[in-house]
């Protein structure tokens, strides 16, 4: 009987294989992978992504996996166990960047250098089903980017599905000169642009300089992302949150144009960050009102008493 099973289930997916061809469609052409490529190559054109930097994952939907499944490869790699564990991400399909592949090949050639993972029952380990062709495989930080989808899912509802990392020159050249500290940073990007309380008024985290790609790091972004859905690597890039591609892109740009304008002002202002003109704390709040946006207060000059800073 198992014989008789494993058949017919190779059957139906040639079948659906075959309808696919058929209907000219091709994981290529799915809203969510175009989506995922665009990215890919909005973050190429604004430098972020030197040789191979740089990785996106997305959660998929459960529509997702159903428009692509026809296509998942009819035996997919072996399971490869991750060193991190999220059991409620047991079954999901992810889509991800490869280890080694450029951010810049991605348009032209999407199932050489992007692949769809699907998550053992137990959430600890991996397999290919579909991509990253010619021995391809997740990006070496996958399991940074599980263990904060699990935090971000939890944390908003399950609307959060995009985990975005770049290496924004800016951003990365402001864990020079600042106390590694989410306060601090959030200040200063706060108070260099109008809209920054506005995109992200939880804040952004800080993690201190990690070796990347392991457990450690993966865990200490992952508690990070209980409270902010941006997240700086000193001395490395940032870390993005969102519910889509466009929200989560736009969060990267927004904090990398804020970290620009902060590094320009203070060249100008002879290395000191005591500017003559800044937004105060009360015109944050005077924004978020305007804006009814919930507002992290914690990060003000004067914290709502009890509140953690960091």
């Amino acid at each position: 009987m198992a014989f008789i099973d494993q058949a017919q289930d190779l059957l139906a997916k040639g079948a659906s294989a075959a309808r696919g061809a058929v209907s000219g469609v091709a994981v290529e052409q799915l809203g969510f992978v175009r989506g995922f490529v665009r990215l890919c190559s909005d973050g190429w054109g604004q430098g972020w992504h030197e040789r191979n930097g740089g990785n996106l994952t997305y959660r998929m939907t459960e529509a997702d996996a159903s428009a692509a499944r026809p296509f998942f490869n009819p035996e997919p790699s072996p399971w490869v166990p991750m060193g991190v564990q999220a059991a409620d991400l047991g079954g999901a399909f992810f889509l991800t960047t490869g280890s080694g592949r450029y951010m810049r090949n991605v348009a032209g050639d999407p199932a050489h250098n992007i692949g769809i993972v699907e998550i053992n029952p137990e959430g600890d380990a991996w397999r290919i089903v579909w991509g990253l062709t010619d021995g391809g495989r997740p990006t070496s930080e996958f399991p940074s980017h599980f263990m904060c989808h699990a935090v971000r899912m939890r944390a908003t509802g399950g609307t959060s599905r995009v985990l975005y990392h770049a290496h924004p020159n800016n951003v990365i050249a402001m864990t020079f000169v600042l106390p590694l500290e989410s306060r601090a940073f959030t200040r200063a990007l706060w108070k260099a642009m109008t809209e920054c309380v506005v995109v992200f008024p939880g804040g952004v985290g800080v993690v201190p300089w990690m070796v990347p790609g392991g457990a450690d790091i993966a865990r200490e972004t992952a508690a990070m992302m209980e409270t902010f859905d941006a997240v700086i690597w000193a001395q490395h890039g940032l870390f993005a949150a969102g519910p889509d591609f466009d929200t989560t892109f736009g969060l990267m740009h927004t904090v990398e144009k804020a970290a620009d304008i902060y590094v320009r002002a203070r060249s100008m202002n002879g290395g000191s960050d005591d500017f003559l003109n800044t937004i105060t704390d009360d015109g944050l709040k005077a924004i978020a009102r305007e804006f009814a946006i919930p507002l992290n207060e914690a990060m003000l000059e004067s914290p709502v008493a009890g509140e953690a800073i960091d």
